[in-house]
């Protein structure tokens, strides 16, 4: 309970920080949108990519639960840098930069903290994972829907448009109340760690660490403003993932060939999936801001009045309500013998975001004036939070069931790179409904954004095409890893499971 509440008030930071950036960028900073929707996706790509290596600074160099402590302490550092009432974009791009570190100090080694206290007892490791998921989706839930209104509040009351700061020093308070949290109850973990959190700080690994996560703070800030170095940031690390695969494949042991390859078919349909994933905060969130009706209505009865950036909200939402009927489902299909595959789980997750984006695409149909009924959002936003939970909620349950246990940390590590890649992809695709400063009438940007919609639900079917014709090579791969594998693997099964509880809540 300890660690899911400093996780809830880290999300809660994270995700009132999304909400908020790229309109900030537009509507306070005067970034066009391709610019915006570029930087918030090359920062998104960092944020999943810094983990790979927060994950092993904890567990080898300062201990898993200082670098959790470390990497709270740095958000919250971000987050105050964010309330700062400045238009400087290198100011800006710093403090992304301190996000960007502080997750991925603090990320990883959260979820490894729950796995270690409840390690060897499954029951209670996937009673904890659950509470820990959900502390995710509240935080973030909260987030989505208060920081837009105090945003809202502060600059109605007090004007000079401090409410954007207001609401990112709000984020900076919660973690701070995370960390609040964590000093009263402390006690609770004093026996829990990783090998380094035995021994007294090594002042000289701290240092280093520190120093390194200021290189790291700058090199961010470099890759945030100049688009070219992040574009050659990212394509490289691409390669740099598809080498890594393809080297692993080609000296792994013949038994473990099969495995490997059905975890990089899955992974590149991951990559896919991250790109429209990433619509929710670009493309998406800029649809909402210039062509939704922000008021809810029944039967033309009023109910109540959304701020654009709190219908990001409806993703955790979904997510919360759909999550327990999704796994009710799995169990009862396991228990008859029904159960999709994996492959066959992301082939149906395609569909159901191409039907997310179709239901965007018809916004036009029940437009007034260029403005779109807020249900719209809502049917829309169920049918991708339920593909999300089909693929990316499965994503990592493949790696584990797929990759040997000796190459399941790095291997998970190569996957949030390659997902990373994929946000700032998605950025890349957002801009093809990149709308002039100067055109704001909506019944002229509405077209814009559903013809976007419209080609990304086309290729969500594409998509689940694709995924269709791979499930016969899926299987025979899946039949020879499982050939090889079950004999002698109980250890190695007990020892996959763990390391996906320990990243589980990533997502």
């Amino acid at each position: 309970m300890t660690v899911s509440l400093i996780e809830l008030w880290e999300r809660f930071g994270y995700y009132g920080m999304q909400a908020l950036i790229v309109y900030f960028m537009v509507q306070r900073l005067g970034f066009d949108d391709s610019r915006a929707n570029l930087v918030w996706s090359a920062c998104a790509a960092l944020i999943y990519v810094s983990p790979a290596i927060g994950g092993w600074v904890g567990d080898k160099i300062l201990g898993t639960k200082r670098t959790m402590l470390l990497g709270a302490g740095i958000l919250s550092l971000g987050y105050a840098l964010m309330a700062v009432p400045t238009e400087n974009t290198w100011f800006m791009f710093s403090a992304l930069g301190v996000i960007v570190v502080g997750n991925g100090l603090f990320k990883p080694n959260a979820g490894n903290l729950v796995r270690k206290i409840y390690e060897g007892d499954d029951s209670k490791i996937d009673s904890a994972f659950t509470i820990y998921y959900m502390a995710v989706n509240v935080g973030s839930t909260f987030s989505m829907l208060l920081t837009p209104w105090i945003k809202d509040y502060v600059n109605a009351q007090y004007g000079n448009e401090f409410g954007w700061h207001a609401a990112f020093a709000v984020c900076c308070v919660g973690i701070l109340v995370g960390l609040g949290n964590y000093a009263l109850m402390r006690k609770s973990l004093v026996h829990y760690g990783s090998e380094p959190d035995t021994r007294p700080v090594n002042k000289k690994n701290l240092a280093i660490v520190l120093g390194l996560s200021a290189l790291s703070v700058v090199a961010s800030a470099i890759i945030l403003e100049y688009e070219a170095v992040a574009r050659v940031f990212v394509y490289a690390a691409g390669v740099a993932v598809l080498a890594i695969f393809f080297h692993l494949i080609r000296t792994s042991e013949t038994s473990e060939r099969a495995g490997l390859i059905a975890a990089l078919i899955l992974t590149v349909q991951t990559v896919f999936f991250f790109i429209f994933y990433q619509q929710m905060s670009t493309s998406l969130a800029l649809f909402a801001l210039r062509n939704v009706d922000w008021d809810f209505q029944i039967f033309g009865t009023h109910l109540w009045t959304w701020s654009p950036a709190q219908f990001q909200a409806l993703n955790p939402l979904w997510i919360m309500v759909l999550s327990p009927i999704l796994a009710w489902s799995y169990s009862w299909a396991g228990r008859n013998d029904k159960d999709f595959s994996i492959a066959a789980k992301f082939a149906l997750g395609f569909a159901v975001v191409a039907i997310g984006f179709f239901i965007y695409g018809f916004a036009g149909q029940f437009a007034v004036n260029g403005k779109t009924s807020s249900w719209i959002m809502i049917w829309g936003y169920a049918s991708y939070s339920l593909g999300e939970l089909l693929v990316s909620g499965l994503g990592l349950a493949m790696i584990a069931r797929y990759v040997p246990a000796r190459m399941g940390g790095f291997m998970m590590g190569a996957y949030f790179v390659a997902s990373g890649i994929s946000q700032y992809l998605g950025g890349v695709v957002a801009n093809f409904a990149s709308v002039p400063k100067d055109l704001v009438d909506p019944l002229q940007t509405l077209p814009v954004y559903t013809s976007l919609f419209n080609k990304l639900g086309i290729a969500a079917v594409v998509c689940t095409f694709i995924a269709l014709a791979v499930l016969p090579l899926m299987r025979r791969l899946t039949e020879t890893h499982h050939s090889h594998n079950n004999a002698a693997d109980d250890g190695i099964s007990e020892s996959a499971a763990a390391s996906l509880r320990d990243v589980k809540a990533e997502q």
